[in-house]
């Protein structure tokens, strides 16, 4: 009969006793954020958060498990409750997440900016005619018209004895004829239909018409300057610069520090459940702005040029983003050597170009 040693029937019971997964058991880590960082479930595989924490695993040789959360605040929750032994994706480095006692980071891996998606609308034509009424044009349309005034009632006070077939002694009659010849003269049409003939008006006339080379071109040239400075300005949107997002509504991505960003700022955040969504809000025109990390707005960009949208030529904030681990994980210093290995190796930048070019 065949005996079964004791050593064998204790490791087979134990065997039973201990759940398959847990002898297989691998990492658990989360995994939120958007494109270029963390793709569709399709694409698992690809994003650059992704493909660092692939790099690292490999090298640690330890096995995982991707397990997607809705955002990052779900996977910063997971990660404190012990329900993760991980959390990767676009993950900011904040002092409020630095001062939770539950969680770590590793060595940050990249470095980006908070940005900013503006609409690219053409401007309307009040914004196109706007620059025709500020005040570099009133004001030397305003000069101008003081100018010939004065020239005006010097001409017509020197004429109104000796020349009054030209300019009549009744006042608004005889000034105006004097401004007519004091405009013809300065734009060097000169209809002779009025003329001096007087010494004293012939006097007035001569000063005038030096005096008007160098006002036209002065004038010409201050108006032609402003114009082209306030046109070269118009911009598609009313966000111009950081201050003008003061009062702004902006979508903002839930879970994510992008609503931080907005009330320093001013702005009012309209939250999104995804990109997406934050997107789809300014498609309809709901908000002024989407407020997100840069990159993924760009790679959103580079992967739609069709997108009626433009990345604001300011940043709002620099970001910093790292793995989390709890705290006290034996896994942040293993993890922390292999992202510098990478880094100085030029993995990191390799993975990195790849997904934004």
């Amino acid at each position: 009969m065949f005996i079964v040693p004791r050593f064998l029937l204790l490791a087979g019971l134990i065997g039973f006793s201990v759940p398959g997964e847990a002898m297989a058991a691998g990492l658990r880590v989360g995994v939120s954020g958007s494109p270029p960082f963390v793709m569709p479930r399709e694409e698992a595989s690809r994003g650059i958060s992704v493909q660092i924490w692939d790099e690292v695993a490999a090298r640690l040789n330890e096995p995982f498990e991707l397990i997607y959360q809705p955002n990052t605040e779900a996977n910063l929750r997971a990660v404190e409750q012990g329900d993760l032994d991980l959390a990767i994706g676009p993950i900011s480095i904040t002092p409020d997440r630095l001062a939770n006692p539950k969680i770590d980071f590793t060595q940050p891996y990249f470095h980006g900016r908070e940005g900013l998606m503006l609409p690219m609308k053409a401007p309307g034509l009040w914004a196109r005619f706007k620059p025709f009424f500020g005040w570099a044009a009133v004001s030397s349309l305003g000069g101008l018209m003081i100018l010939l005034f004065l020239v005006g009632n010097l001409i017509w006070l020197a004429e109104r004895g000796r020349n009054a077939e030209h300019f009549p002694r009744q006042y608004v009659h005889g000034v105006g004829n004097g401004m007519w010849f004091a405009l013809v003269t300065l734009t060097t049409v000169g209809y002779g239909d009025r003329s001096p003939t007087t010494r004293a008006g012939r006097v007035i006339a001569g000063v005038w018409m030096l005096m008007s080379l160098l006002a036209l071109s002065s004038i010409t040239a201050g108006l032609a300057s402003a114009f082209t400075i306030s046109l070269s300005k118009l911009q598609p949107t009313a966000i111009q610069d950081r201050s003008d997002l003061r009062g702004k509504t902006v979508s903002v991505v839930e879970g994510t520090t992008s609503a931080t960003w907005a009330k320093i700022y001013g702005a009012k955040p309209r939250k999104a459940v995804n990109l997406d969504k934050a997107i789809e809000l300014l498609s309809t025109g709901e908000v002024d702005a989407v407020l997100f990390d840069e990159a993924p707005l760009r790679y959103f960009l580079q992967q739609t040029p069709e997108a009626p949208f433009k990345m604001a030529a300011f940043a709002l904030a620099n970001q910093t983003y790292g793995f989390v681990v709890p705290m006290n994980s034996d896994l942040r210093t293993p993890i922390d050597v292999e992202l510098l290995q990478l880094q100085r190796s030029g993995a990191v930048k390799l993975i990195t170009d790849q997904m934004l070019q």
